[in-house]
């Protein structure tokens, strides 16, 4: 499993070597969905911390502080510290995940904040399932659990389909 922020940094590099902005929404919706394909298609997690309910969709709550003092702006480096880790933890831990982040950038890094937020929180998303129906609305920092995720992607795989 990678650390969330390894995955974040990703995809902000990507964004910056293609001259494409990326807002810290993007960063956690795309993180949030690579790890969704992953476990509907490897079926074991990506990232070694849970998704939560939130009211603008699901969010990785560590993407999420590391980069909200970008506000609304464009993230324009990647992270260099994580909780006092090794900055090594920043980077893919597994090079052989690269092909496979670089297929969720194609797919999904076109799309803003908010069309990633609409995409997440559909209903019957997993979001959609804790937030609306399990009580996530009424409580704060409630978890997405990873089998839910899993089950929800595999399903779009079968059906081929790539909306979150």
């Amino acid at each position: 499993m990678e650390n969330p922020i390894s995955i974040a940094n990703f995809f902000i590099e990507k964004a910056v070597s293609s001259g494409k902005p990326l807002t810290n929404m993007q960063a956690v919706k795309l993180t949030y969905i690579a790890h969704g394909w992953y476990l509907g298609l490897a079926g074991e997690p990506l990232i070694d911390e849970l998704a939560q309910a939130w009211r603008y969709g699901p969010v990785i709550p560590s993407v999420y502080e590391e980069f909200k003092s970008y506000g609304r702006n464009p993230i324009t480096k990647p992270a260099s510290q994580v909780l006092n880790s090794d900055p090594a933890s920043n980077r893919l831990s597994n090079d052989e995940l690269t092909p496979f982040l670089d297929k969720i950038w194609e797919a999904y890094g076109k799309y803003s904040g908010s069309a990633l937020s609409d995409m997440t929180h559909r209903p019957g998303t997993p979001w959609d399932e804790v937030y609306n129906r399990q009580g996530g609305k009424e409580n704060r920092d409630v978890y997405i659990p990873n089998d839910l995720i899993q089950r929800h992607y595999k399903l779009l795989a079968e059906r081929n389909l790539q909306p979150a």
